[in-house]
């Protein structure tokens, strides 16, 4: 009889019924044994996301680029782009999206390494995991830079004479064999006859930005084997000293990656593939659009579409900007000495490789053994720096390319600033050290970035639904929904910073008739796809539906993840 009792109640177990023949096969795959890290509840938080966003952006450009590189031709590099865009079938969305795919995954790149310095991710036992994650960095934009110069726009073909011009300028002994690895027959080729010259010189372009591509892809499954190691960092008021992790004992407590982080992981990769559909694709419909009487015409550093082909006519009155990503770069070599001489090009490669060098050695560096920022000032300082620097010179040299700048304007525009950063971090550090480092202190509910978002949303929602109105279109149709995502979202962390405790059993019933409510506008949206063009610069309306479709999708695992898992 016990015998009989102890099979019944194994059976009546959900943990331990297979019924379902996907049961079965995620039984025999053995998913729920993987060495795949647990999660506490409050990390389903985005910002404890952002290397899924990474590897989300990651796999979205790789898959387009394969694509790509089936319609791509070398010897004919900027013909090819323009058939593409607009004479083969969702060409342009496929062209678009995977440049703002890679511009993205930039972007992201930079929050994640700052978010995870200013937490601490990078301290012991975490060291090596922020090596290969400035490796990745490195590798990402030299990748982005040579798929730039894919296209065989006057920008990209900038980019590439500038990038030689500067190696060769170093003088190190084999600058020019590096050069010639890099580029094979230089920028000359691009405007000769023989297609086989051209065809040269774009087929080394192609042929380093897949091997960054690869190596990209292999580092990063060093980086995801060392992340699976230790997991998430965990937030001070858990882990406030040094080494800050979960042992295999506590994340026994935390909830398994199956099913719970695989939901959560897939809300996050549509709605990022989401945003990289919508963003260009919205841009391209802006772009020498007219609004509220005011022309809008977007700079070439930031346009999806190509800029004038390299050696035309038009290509002489383009300014040659190189990609918006290293504008920094593009200003710091317009830097004078204070004796008033330029910098040399030795002399800019050695700063850019010794700064890269002492940000990837930061963990080995700085040993404080403890996770707070008011722990390790100096190396805030640099970091907040890294920050001001990477934008106030990307904004220089966009606004004054080429122009050389005296050592009296540097002071002006990162001199004064340092010290005044320098400043802040000190007093700021000096009279919250005590209350920061305090493990019983609760992060505020809601910020201003709350209020700021919700503000923001309801005016996106007004302006898009007042827009349509005025003049009805389909891809504002598209935004209303997306807009009023947005407002949700946004509003309930408001609302829930002032409300009742009865709000999360509240938030949860609306979330739970609003996934339907999703799935039958994403249906309708669906169906909208098949009456829009799907060919040229209007087949971009089809890439916003496609983008908002993908969006709302991901928001509704969320709202799912947040009915069924939520406590």
């Amino acid at each position: 009889m016990t015998g009989d009792r102890k099979v019944s109640q194994e059976t009546n177990n959900p943990e331990t019924r297979r019924h379902s023949l996907f049961d079965e096969i995620l039984d025999r795959v053995g998913i729920n044994e993987a060495p795949l890290f647990r999660t506490p509840d409050y990390m389903y938080n985005a910002s404890y996301w952002l290397g899924a966003m990474v590897a989300g952006s990651f796999f979205f450009t790789v898959i387009t680029g394969l694509i790509l590189l089936l319609l791509y031709e070398p010897a004919n590099a900027y013909g090819q782009t323009e058939t593409i865009i607009n004479s083969i079938p969702y060409g342009s969305v496929l062209l678009f999206s995977h440049l703002y795919g890679s511009y993205i995954m930039i972007v992201l790149v930079y929050v994640h390494m700052f978010r995870n310095y200013f937490k601490g991710a990078y301290k012991k036992p975490r060291e090596l995991q922020w090596v290969t994650g400035v490796l990745l960095l490195a590798l990402t934009l030299g990748a982005s830079f040579f798929g730039y110069s894919l296209v065989g726009d006057v920008l990209g073909i900038d980019a590439v004479d500038i990038g030689s011009s500067l190696l060769i300028g170093t003088g190190f002994p084999g600058a020019t064999t590096i050069v010639g690895w890099l580029f094979g027959p230089g920028i000359d080729a691009v405007q000769s006859s023989n297609p086989i010259v051209r065809s040269e010189f774009f087929d080394r372009i192609l042929g380093w930005h897949i091997i960054l591509v690869a190596l990209i892809g292999l580092l990063f499954a060093v980086h995801l084997m060392l992340s699976e190691r230790y997991g998430m960092t965990p937030s001070v008021r858990e882990k406030p000293k040094v080494p800050a992790y979960y042992t295999k004992e506590e994340q026994q407590k935390f909830n398994p990656w199956w099913p719970r982080n695989f939901v959560y992981m897939l809300s996050i990769l549509l709605m990022t593939w989401g945003v990289i559909l919508i963003v260009p694709n919205v841009l391209v419909n802006i772009n020498d659009g007219t609004f509220f009487g005011i022309k809008v015409s977007l700079p070439l550093v930031i346009n999806p579409f190509p800029a004038p082909q390299a050696f035309s006519a038009a290509a002489t009155h383009t300014a040659p900007y190189p990609p918006w990503f290293f504008l920094f770069l593009y200003k710091f070599v317009d830097f004078l000495l204070p004796n008033g001489l330029p910098l040399l090009p030795s002399m800019v490669i050695s700063v850019l490789t010794v700064g890269l060098v002492v940000i990837m050695l930061i963990p080995f560096f700085e040993n404080s053994q403890l996770m707070f920022i008011s722990s390790r000032k100096f190396w805030t300082w640099v970091m907040s720096m890294f920050i001001y620097s990477l934008i106030a010179l990307s904004i220089w040299g966009y606004l004054q390319p080429g122009v050389p700048a005296t050592f009296a304007q540097q002071m002006e525009i990162l001199g004064i600033p340092a010290v005044i950063i320098a400043g802040l971090i000190y007093v700021t550090g000096k009279g919250k050290k005590t209350k920061l480092e305090s493990p019983s202190i609760k992060a505020p509910v809601v910020g201003p970035t709350s209020f700021l978002g919700a503000s923001v949303s309801i005016l996106m929602l007004a302006g898009a639904f007042g827009d349509f109105l005025v003049k009805p279109s389909i891809a504002g149709l598209a935004l209303i929904p997306l807009a009023s995502v947005f407002v949700y979202h946004f509003m309930n962390k408001v609302i829930k910073a002032f409300g009742s405790p009865s709000y999360e059993r509240v938030y949860r019933d609306i979330s739970f008739y609003a996934i339907p409510v999703i799935f039958i506008i994403t249906v309708l949206l669906m169906f909208l796809m098949f009456s829009l063009p799907s060919v040229g610069i209007q087949a971009t309306l089809s890439g916003i539906d496609l983008g908002v479709i993908m969006f709302l999708w991901g928001y509704a695992i969320n709202l799912y993840h947040r009915v069924v898992y939520s406590r």
